[in-house]
């Protein structure tokens, strides 16, 4: 402890030491020091001064958030794929329990609850929030009225399970992957089949590109296949998963895709080889990989922030993983899933993020 005087005159009254016989006996001692050291023996070492070296700074945690702001869990099994409404207000679910539920992405208040199938793996919203696409066990493509959850139309020309939907962004078409190896592309006012792609294996997701001009599908054979969107034509293919594809996701700016492998149901866990990449979207060539995942986990789940500036991804590991879409670092974890998550949604205002997941649930998170 640092002592103090009450009184700074006190200093100043003290009686000033006597230096001259210090000074000398210093100066002695220095002396004998220096005659010391010359005997020292030729192979002494004369300490050296150490150069400071950096320490480089620690890798800072990645925070984990571990409490939704809401729990969602209106459906009696797993939850595939979820979508927000334009004014992000509302959440569009669907699972193997066969329904296209709405509710509110508050509160978790159900809206409606429509069922268009056995299963319902695929769900969107459409650009101008008056309708609702659900993709069915039996290859058909249900449109709902997205308030009452009404039933509007129903396209069939599929034949295998739909596992992907997608509206373009004009709202004008919709496209569906399916297991039948086939992406079609559907025109909403006539309910006619606009254009049909047969792709080289088993499509899962698939995804428009915000610019309007391609459509990107996760295909079963590990390839993302990218096609011209008016006419369904093969445009570029993306090779070098070592896993069947399952997610893909564009940034808004339409120049990357982000792709995620996996596999589920009969033919699935893949549990090595698995692989979360972007792409340069015109030549395919891979701009990034993401390695958080691991290699053994699936990546079910991928979806881009409406700003560009973040990919949010999720699968086997029960966590989803927010991460810089430039360097691939890792920024956010969310755990709050005891199963598998499948899909994962941005809210388009970008404030909230959304996961769902085998364990019947779909969670809300703020950023």
């Amino acid at each position: 402890m640092q002592r103090t005087c009450s009184n700074t005159s006190d200093i100043f009254r003290r009686p000033r030491p006597r230096l001259f016989p210090t000074i000398c006996l210093l100066i002695s001692l220095a002396l004998w020091l220096t005659a010391c050291g010359s005997t020292a023996s030729p192979g002494s070492a004369t300490p050296q001064a150490s150069t400071p070296t950096a320490t480089p700074s620690p890798t800072p945690a990645v925070p984990v958030i571990s409490s939704a702001l809401t729990t969602y869990k209106g459906h009696s099994g797993p939850v595939i794929d979820i979508s927000w409404s334009p004014d992000s207000t509302r959440i569009a679910s669907c699972g193997n329990d066969g329904t296209v539920q709405v509710w509110n992405a508050k509160t978790g208040k159900a809206l409606w609850n429509t069922a268009i199938g056995r299963y319902a793996f695929a769900v969107a919203w459409s650009p101008d929030g008056q309708k609702v696409a659900g993709g069915a066990s039996d290859g058909s493509v249900v449109i709902l009225d997205a308030t009452h959850g009404k039933k509007l139309a129903t396209y069939s020309h599929q034949v295998g399970f739909i596992e992907g939907i997608a509206w373009s962004p004009d709202g004008k078409y919709v496209a569906s992957g399916d297991q039948d190896n086939t992406v079609d592309i559907w025109n909403v006012a006539t309910g006619k089949l606009q254009a049909s792609y047969t792709a080289t294996a088993a499509v899962q997701r698939v995804a428009w590109s915000p610019d309007g001009k391609r459509i990107a599908a996760a295909v079963y054979d590990g390839t993302v296949q990218v096609l011209d969107a008016s006419t369904g034509k093969l445009q570029v293919t993306y090779k070098g998963n070592g896993a069947p594809v399952w997610s893909v996701a564009w940034s808004p700016d339409s120049k990357r895709v982000v792709s995620g492998t996996g596999s589920a149901g009969a033919a699935g866990p893949v549990t090595s080889g698995n692989t979360v990449k972007v792409w340069d979207a015109a030549t395919g060539q891979t701009v990034l990989s993401y390695t958080a995942e691991g290699d053994q986990n699936e990546a079910y789940a991928l979806a881009w922030s409406p700003d560009g500036k973040y990919i949010a991804s999720g699968g086997d590991a029960k966590v989803v993983h927010v991460w810089d879409a430039a360097s691939g670092q890792t920024l956010w974890q969310y755990q709050g899933h005891s199963d598998i998550i499948f899909d994962v949604a941005w809210s388009p205002d970008g404030s909230l993020l959304a996961s769902s997941s085998a364990d019947g649930t779909v969670q809300v998170w703020k950023l």
